[in-house]
């Protein structure tokens, strides 16, 4: 039994700590009906519905299926580098960054094992995650904190991407030599056997539910019917999809947006982080993100700022640098030590020296736009 709780609360650390928070501010700020206003009701339904659409897809191969067609005339160690780095860049938009890593990381760990190049695995695997990291920074539903932030701020949608757009820009520009860095050799592999992409007509379905949710969250269609919608369908012909979705991130947020609520309610934390923000919340997202991962800083420091423009480039920024910065980048980390030849020092130096690098540059362009 102690065994199991030990387990669970290493795998679900930062839900652990953000109830923990929670708890612990309750005993300033008592529970009462209030607490219903903190909790942000919209973001929880449309993350929920993106991440059982995207289970669905998951179900059926298609990621798995788009992928083998992609490299199946691959024939150099270079171009499948720079395929194996674009593809999570480009999916995390609209997949999520957790997701792009969860499908293509261990389609990569399997890859170069099977044509004997798993000296470029802590390479490859580390410029993934941060490709799906700044990839997921374009676009609303790339990841949860610009989900978040984009309902809370009540953003145009042209408006967050323009935003964006000169640091995810910049981000491919940099990510394309260092994907090309691996000397060119011819390569041959065999994929494995992926003939189907799952049934036709489920597919049709969930992308027609994945439309519904971004109109969602465009603010075109109301929530809660998105909401009922993909429930109600869900449970007429994928029960199980339900059963794959994130619930400890939903829960996660559901306490530190109680966290957050009651701090802003204590008049001296307040003030005191109100001045500690002043006017570079940007600069603090970062650095927080550092700490608590940028999730739990996006929802911590709204209840403090409404300057949205930093907090959005802040908590996406701030997704580089440690290894607990952006949640996503543990999921490779994971993946990585279950390979027999794992080297976990050598992965983390690896992974915070390209992190740090990549995090300056695009400090620096904040500056020079600035």
């Amino acid at each position: 039994m102690k065994e199991k709780v030990w387990k669970y609360l290493k795998q679900e650390a930062v839900l652990v700590i953000a109830a923990l928070c929670a708890v612990v501010s309750m005993l300033w700020v008592p529970p009462s009906a209030e607490y219903w206003q903190y909790i942000d009701l919209e973001v929880l339904c449309q993350l929920f519905c993106l991440m059982a659409v995207i289970a669905g897809w998951q179900q059926q191969g298609l990621f798995e299926w788009m992928t083998h067609r992609l490299l199946v005339r691959v024939r150099t160690l270079r171009s499948l580098s720079i395929i194996l780095v674009l593809l999570p860049f480009f999916a995390s938009m609209l997949l999520t960054n957790d997701v792009a890593l969860l499908t293509f990381v261990p389609f990569t760990i399997l890859l170069l094992r099977s044509i004997g190049q798993s000296k470029y695995l802590i390479y490859l695997i580390v410029l993934q995650t941060v490709a799906a990291n700044l990839g997921s920074m374009l676009t609303p539903c790339g990841n949860p904190q610009n989900l978040f932030l984009f309902a809370t701020s009540q953003m145009h949608l042209g408006e967050f991407m323009l935003l964006v757009l000169p640091f995810s820009s910049l981000s491919l520009a940099a990510l394309l030599p260092a994907a090309a860095g691996i000397r060119q050799q011819q390569i041959a592999f065999q994929l494995p056997e992926q003939s189907s992409h799952g049934s036709p007509r489920r597919l049709l379905l969930l992308g027609a539910l994945f439309v519904l949710c971004l109109l969602a969250v465009l603010h075109i269609v109301h929530y809660l019917l998105v909401t009922a919608i993909v429930v109600a369908i869900m449970l007429l012909t994928s029960r199980d999809v339900l059963r794959r979705v994130d619930y400890s991130l939903l829960a996660t947020f559901v306490c530190f947006f109680i966290f957050s609520g009651n701090m802003s309610n204590i008049p001296l934390i307040h003030q005191f982080i109100a001045g500690l923000i002043g006017d570079d919340v940007t600069g603090v997202a970062v650095g927080l993100s550092q700490v608590i991962s940028n999730v739990p800083a996006a929802v911590f420091l709204a209840g403090f700022s409404n300057d949205y423009p930093g907090l959005i480039i802040g908590t996406n920024l701030g997704g580089l640098g440690t290894i607990v910065a952006s949640l996503a980048s543990l999921i490779s980390f994971r993946f990585y030590i279950k390979t027999p030849e794992a080297r976990p020092g050598r992965y983390l130096a690896v992974f915070t020296l390209i992190n740090v690098l990549a995090l300056a540059l695009l400090i620096a362009l904040f500056l020079l736009l600035r």
